[in-house]
């Protein structure tokens, strides 16, 4: 089982807003505060280069860039420390599941995030592999196919929230499961569940005779 993180396995969205805010006003005081969960929310999923142009448009290409890996960076550490909030059942729910399957965590995120993810939480030791585009520096698709080639997977699903996670899913030829709990919503109707601790029965009734 192949997982995306941030509306699957937890909701970070205000630790990452705290951070943001915190260096963009420290760059700019007009600037603090810009950030809100709302307005994240609805970006979730994107790859972080396309929401930093999305939020904050008001400013030039080229600041927005040489800010990036600084708020990159505040992300990962403050999320290390402070974590963010896991869905309900879902340490228990690892552990059912990794006894059975190897898992896996694929997500749209800077390197250094799934680790920070790992840290907060103490999750690391149900997770064979995982992979990022702030690493391959590929899109979901391609690193969703790259784990499960590099792992050798026969039968993976992946499981996710948003419409992109589908997408991509379905561009790397892997069956999808939408978490149906988390952020976005699916444009057709697909397998799905609504809490977390409902994933080992969902993926019973998917697993091939």
């Amino acid at each position: 089982m192949l997982f995306d993180l941030d509306g699957t396995l937890w909701d970070s969205v205000d630790s990452i807003c705290l951070s943001w805010n915190r260096v963009l006003g420290a760059h700019d005081p007009a600037l603090a505060g810009t950030l809100t969960r709302e307005k994240l929310i609805g970006c979730m999923g994107m790859l972080l280069p396309d929401i930093f142009r999305k939020l904050l448009p008001q400013l030039p290409p080229e600041t927005l860039a040489a800010m990036e890996e600084e708020l990159m960076e505040a992300e990962n550490s403050w999320v290390a420390v402070h974590g963010g909030i896991l869905y309900p059942g879902v340490e228990k729910t690892l552990g059912e599941l990794s006894a059975d399957y190897p898992l896996f965590i694929v997500s749209n995120c800077q390197a250094g995030y799934i680790e920070a993810f790992f840290q907060a939480h103490g999750l690391g030791q149900y997770f064979t592999d995982f992979e990022n585009p702030g690493r391959t520096g590929k899109p979901k698709a391609e690193n969703i196919a790259l784990v499960v080639a590099r792992n050798g997977l026969k039968h993976p699903l992946y499981i996710g929230d948003t419409q992109g996670d589908c997408n991509a899913a379905t561009a790397a030829g892997v069956p999808f499961l939408h978490a149906a709990y988390g952020f976005g919503v699916i444009d057709h109707a697909v397998p799905a569940v609504h809490a977390f601790a409902e994933i080992p029965a969902a993926v019973r009734r998917l697993s091939p005779p």
